[in-house]
């Protein structure tokens, strides 16, 4: 039987929260679903396999930085993202468009696009609607982003107002590129990109816009840029409701565990982050009772594992303690391992809680353990 293009199946609801399952033809996602990030078609310190292997379904690589290094173009003549970094399950990528504006010099944004010195060697490049969607094609992407121009949320509502009307006519010429993309468009998906900040009226006209181009999945875009957790929940009061009840909802850029649960309750089905990873090289672990630090002194003689259930079980705290002081390689490997394992199984827990109707149970428990003690 030949796989579906892509589709979408909601199996349970409890409140606002949905779990189901994406239908593609590299493989299923299950939602809630979390994707590591794999920014220059790599999850820092981890193999393929392993990241396959601790539960991800899904994982997200970077227009922006593979467009750079090594070159989309030379990307597809070595057969593609996914036979490049032998990862052989679902990518999503994102379009590009967050990093130009936040990491690129000297960008310089109109109605064709963004023209940007790189920040790798300063050359010049110009991102638009039709070039980032053919880079996404020419990596083989199987989740496609449309481009879209984010202003900060401290920006002036004029300012809101003309970056989103913006990045919805840039989201109609995305939809067209893209369906102009012959067999990759007859095997991938486009989602669009609701912005809008924090204006519950600017949000709603961008999804109304939205719903009329038509897309398979629509992301709730400009959050998780320094607004803070409770304005961002009180957008996500409202904003999922405006898009598709029937399509997945994709929160960009989150994020820290209890993020992830207050957005799940808030009808959020998938996520990105290289929070896990980063925090992972740099030392802090997730864990059920809040992150920790393995630097602290408290644990060079712990001989405790960070999760008995976690892939990195057989090492203790101690050792952890070590390898992370020492700077050796292993630390940050172990470490990161462990994080994505955590999101995973905080994602795992999700889906049944929705399945079996006590997510708000699950949620608050959750809560009032994660946030019970520093570290």
């Amino acid at each position: 039987m030949t796989k579906p293009r892509f589709s979408f199946q909601i199996a349970a609801t409890d409140g606002r929260a949905r779990t189901g399952t994406i239908q593609m033809q590299r493989g299923e996602i299950r939602t809630p679903a979390f994707m590591p990030v794999g920014t220059a078609a790599t999850v820092k310190a981890m193999k393929p396999a392993d990241v396959r292997a601790i539960g991800a379904d899904i994982i997200l690589g970077n227009t922006y930085h593979l467009m750079l290094r090594p070159g989309a173009e030379r990307v597809a003549k070595l057969g593609g993202l996914h036979k490049f970094m032998q990862w052989d399950r679902p990518i999503l990528t994102d379009s590009g468009g967050y990093q130009v504006m936040s990491l690129s010099a000297l960008t310089k944004r109109s109605e064709e696009g963004v023209a940007f010195a790189s920040h790798v060697d300063g050359s010049r490049h110009m991102i638009s609607p039709e070039r980032s969607i053919e880079i996404q094609r020419l990596l083989g992407s199987d989740i496609v982003m449309a481009f879209d121009e984010l202003v900060p949320t401290t920006s002036t509502r004029e300012v809101q107002a003309k970056a989103m009307e913006r990045s919805m006519r840039w989201a109609k010429r995305s939809r067209d590129a893209f369906d102009g993309g012959g067999d990759h468009a007859a095997r991938a998906a486009l989602f669009g990109i609701q912005q809008g900040a924090l204006d519950e009226t600017l949000r709603k006209a961008s999804a109304d816009a939205l719903l009329d181009i038509g897309f398979d999945g629509y992301a709730v875009g400009g959050l998780a840029v320094g607004e803070g957790q409770e304005a961002m929940f009180a957008c996500l009061d409202y904003a999922p409701g405006q898009l598709d009840p029937m399509k997945p909802r994709y929160l960009m850029g989150v994020g820290k565990p209890d993020d992830i649960v207050g957005a799940v309750e808030r009808g959020i089905d998938m996520f990105d982050c290289v929070l896990p990873t980063r925090s992972g090289r740099n030392g802090q672990a997730f864990t059920w009772d809040g992150p920790l630090n393995i630097r602290n002194a408290r644990f060079a003689e712990d001989q405790s594992p960070l999760d008995p259930e976690s892939p990195t079980a057989a090492w203790s705290k101690a050792y952890l303690h070590h390898l992370v002081r020492s700077g050796e390689m292993l630390g940050a490997m172990l470490m990161t391992e462990h994080n994505l394992w955590f999101y995973q199984r905080l994602m795992q827990e999700l889906r049944a809680a929705i399945a079996e109707g006590r997510l708000r149970s699950f949620a608050d428990g959750f809560r009032a353990r994660y946030g019970a003690r520093g570290k």
